[in-house]
């Protein structure tokens, strides 16, 4: 008998008015279609508030950051704030190399992304 080794797993939690999604393991197509429905649900209301924590993610193919570029556009569509945790050297190179680096918000830890401001919190204006 075969033992099942999950090789990704996704969390979800409240921070505050934020929602803290981490991604652990290998975020390929196999977990870029797991999650998208979700993904979908968090950004659907408006000026949704999203942390993706990617510290834990050990590898990303075009699938994961096809997901990251839906989320991000989708919060942006609705006047929220996508900001992106990672202190992992492979996960940021590939980010730069695909010049993604520059669209995405990324802080190496949660605390700073959570002290970031929230949409709409500067001067009571609408991100």
């Amino acid at each position: 008998m075969f033992e099942e080794i999950q090789l990704f797993s996704m969390r979800e939690r409240s921070v505050g008015g934020t929602t803290v999604v981490e991604l652990s393991g290998e975020v390929d197509i196999l977990a870029a279609t797991r999650t998208s429905g979700r993904l979908d649900a968090l950004t659907s209301s408006l000026h949704p508030d999203l942390v993706m924590d990617l510290r834990a993610v050990t590898f990303i193919d075009c699938s994961g950051l096809s997901l990251l570029v839906r989320a991000r556009r989708r919060v942006v569509e609705r006047g929220g704030r996508l900001a992106v945790v990672s202190d992992s050297p492979s996960v940021l190179r590939l980010l730069r190399l695909t010049r993604l680096a520059a669209v995405f918000v990324v802080h190496e830890d949660l605390a700073s992304a959570l002290a970031a401001e929230p949409p709409g919190a500067a001067n009571g204006a609408i991100a």
